[in-house]
């Protein structure tokens, strides 16, 4: 009896951590004149593996329509509110009192964000306002009883870092280091995030050479080499990320967490844009999440994913600016998806994979598409995200898979490049993954881990 509990145990962790995402989120932005009622985007949201919401303000109908849905909500006080949420501790209890206290914890607030980019808006009266008012805001939190329970940080753009590149010597830029000190010591006293906007779509806007945009959407490329450590990067979002945690070291602080609280990749644009597409979009978006779904981490924080909130769930059609602005929505306000990236529970679902039909006899095919031999595991997860970002049945190599064991990434690579290879046309060039794929007469097949395919 006591093997069948540890067996049923065992069976619904891995059930659990192959089901839910709790480390990815979605922003909602509300500079829209045609977006769909909370309620509906409530049960939106509950259709899908989105497990957290950011809001950029406090609105009480959305917070109420989340409700139940043991969905995580970011809540934001806006760069208008910190002058009164800092010299005056009675304004960030009726902020709480307001805002909070008569949603929670039905409403699962988990995280309130102390304005938006205050340090690149070189408002120095402004700047200097931002710590006393997130102090004055965890305050009230901690007389509300809820210290621990809801966090306190504030949201910076990438431009906070004076040096970037490459990820080993990753800097804030020193004009805004004064404030940055004070500021990581209060998350790291308070244990918050250093919520950050990395948006590799920028990184290839100024380079856009094709092996960059590769690099960005987590396609097979060659890699970069940090020529500080000598590690391989096989992606912007993982630098990026990387050079913040460097900068963060830099200044003593490398235990606060990071929170990627806006990235994302605009699926259209003015004609003079380089980059929005649907195509480009999905690769990122998709490619991301599979990067993130794997745990692999970054180079410089391996093993777990950095909670990420996509930008955005809705087009926000009121947006100034380039078309772009307007375009970066995953659903459109009849909450239908613009494309596809694997969020939607009802395309998650395990399906048993089928016999593949026989194609068309070529003489010099052969059966099954496996990583060549001596190939990093840099290179290997890049092309692991990569293939289960295309839309392919990756759940055999999640925990509780067939295929999950031996959990390698050489293992788990070796799967996904063939299955998707066997999804495909079956072109040579569909088992390339920037050469470090080749075809092979040998199935691969183990224990009860089977790989489709076979000789054709």
């Amino acid at each position: 009896m006591a093997t069948f509990f540890f067996f049923l145990l065992s069976f619904l962790i891995c059930f659990h951590l192959s089901s839910a995402e709790p480390f990815i989120g979605v922003n909602y932005g509300q500079v829209a004149d045609n977006l769909p009622p909370p309620s509906a985007t409530a049960k939106l949201l509950k259709s899908t593996s989105i497990e957290k919401v950011r809001l950029y303000g406090a609105d009480p109908a959305i917070i109420k329509a989340l409700a139940n849905t043991e969905i995580g909500i970011v809540i934001g006080a806006a760069n208008g509110d910190i002058p009164s949420l800092a010299s005056d501790p009675n304004s960030a209890a009726q902020w709480i009192n307001s805002n909070v206290l008569p949603f929670y914890p039905a409403s699962k607030i988990i995280l309130i964000t102390v304005g938006n980019e205050v340090l690149t808006t070189n408002d120095p009266n402004l700047i200097n306002q931002l710590l006393p008012a997130m102090q004055n805001m965890q305050n009230a939190i901690n007389g509300a009883s809820l210290g621990g329970k809801i966090k306190v940080s504030t949201v910076h753009s990438m431009a906070v870092l004076g040096q970037s590149d490459p990820p080993s010597s990753g800097l804030f830029s020193p004009s805004y280091q004064p404030a940055l000190k004070g500021l990581l010591q209060f998350q790291k006293d308070n244990g918050s995030p250093f919520a950050i906007n990395p948006y590799p779509f920028f990184a290839y806007q100024s380079d856009s050479r094709p092996e960059t945009l590769a690099f960005c959407l987590f396609q097979p490329n060659a890699g970069r080499v940090d020529s500080g450590n000598g590690i391989k990067y096989m992606n912007m979002f993982d630098a990026q990320v990387d050079s913040v945690h460097s900068a963060l070291s830099a200044m003593g602080f490398k235990d606060v967490e990071i929170m990627v609280a806006e990235t994302g990749w605009p699926y259209s644009g003015d004609s003079n844009e380089v980059g929005p597409s649907i195509e480009n979009a999905k690769a990122y978006n998709g490619n991301l999440i599979a990067h993130l779904k794997s745990m692999v981490g970054t180079p410089l924080m391996p093993g777990k994913s950095v909670d990420t909130y996509l930008f955005a769930l809705y087009d926000e059609d009121l947006k100034p600016g380039p078309c772009s602005e307007r375009a970066f929505g995953l659903y459109k306000p009849d909450l239908s998806m613009v494309y596809d990236v694997g969020i939607s529970k009802s395309s998650q679902t395990p399906s048993t994979p089928s016999t593949p039909v026989t194609p068309q006899p070529k003489p010099t095919a052969t059966g099954w598409c496996v990583p060549k031999a001596g190939i990093s595991d840099a290179q290997l997860q890049s092309s692991l995200d990569y293939a289960c970002g295309q839309g392919i049945d990756c759940s055999p190599i999640q925990p509780g898979g067939a295929c999950f064991e031996p959990n390698t990434i050489a293992s788990h690579a070796a799967y996904a490049m063939n299955l998707y290879y066997q999804s495909s046309a079956k072109n040579p060039w569909n088992c390339d993954f920037s050469q470090t794929a080749t075809l092979t007469s040998q199935n691969p097949s183990y224990n009860n881990c089977i790989y489709p395919g076979g000789s054709t």
